[in-house]
């Protein structure tokens, strides 16, 4: 059985001492179902590269697992504004997100960048969550799984078979991140099964039947529960909702008798 995941993508909110505050909350919102929750599903939150810090600290004794929200694939060198796999390994950080559609769209990361990426990510024993998405246009279009899938594609050739349990995908349909509009169960797991097929053909039925397919876009307190009894959505990617303890607890909480 897949353990769930869910995910917090802070983007770019909150300071050291807000982050710590957060996570203090949190704490207190997950800590009294610690073991309940540790049985099918695990929690990560993914700050802001400055407040990661605190935030590890915050951590400190939690199972509370800490990413990034995005990593450079050479361990140093002259890369201005980059920050490295091993740097962000000093500070407790285990997953990190790639290819997020922020990254795609408004930074202009191309296939190619995003692949070289998720291969650092991968080589530095890191676990990236690969982002995949159709922009409204798109999707409007009937390109929605051409797109996704080529996406994904060009992600899993940094894959390596082996290394295939180190490595999680979310789909976030562009149209609905920070929109309100989100993808109904039903959309979401057509691409979610779409995904799970070609990670099958890729890495072989056993090994794509463990990677985790997160949902991302608008993702609530009141739609998550239909969206997690999908049968190929493992968990969420959350934005927004992220950022209060007590919505982003709700969330954890999904799906839990």
């Amino acid at each position: 059985m897949r353990k769930k995941l869910f995910a917090g993508n802070w983007k770019m909110n909150l300071t050291p001492l807000e982050g710590r505050t957060l996570i203090a909350a949190l704490r207190a919102q997950l800590d009294r179902d610690s073991a309940a929750l540790a049985a099918d599903r695990e929690v990560l939150v993914a700050p802001p590269f400055v407040t990661i810090p605190a935030v590890s600290q915050a951590l400190a004794g939690s199972s509370i697992l800490l990413g990034a929200q995005n990593v450079h694939f050479e361990s140093k060198g002259a890369f201005t504004g980059e920050v490295s796999a091993p740097m962000l390994k000093c500070f407790g950080v285990t997953h990190v997100i790639i290819g997020h559609s922020e990254r795609r769209h408004i930074f202009k990361e191309d296939d190619d960048l995003i692949a070289k990426r998720l291969a650092g990510a991968i080589a530095h024993q890191m676990t990236p969550i690969l982002c995949v998405g159709e922009t409204l246009e798109q999707r409007q279009q009937g390109e929605t799984m051409r797109v996704v899938l080529a996406q994904l594609q060009a992600g899993l050739a940094a894959a390596p078979t082996e290394r295939s349990a180190h490595l999680v995908v979310a789909y976030e349909p562009v149209w609905a991140i920070g929109t309100g509009h989100t993808a109904t169960p039903q959309q979401a797991q057509e691409v979610h099964a779409a995904i799970r097929v070609a990670l099958r053909d890729h890495f072989g039925k056993e090994q794509g039947d463990r990677v985790r397919i997160l949902y991302g876009g608008s993702v609530t307190p009141d739609n998550i529960d239909s969206l997690i009894a999908q049968p190929d959505i493992d968990g969420a990617l959350v934005g927004g909702a992220s950022l209060k303890a007590e919505s982003f607890a709700r969330i954890v909480r999904a799906g839990m008798a």
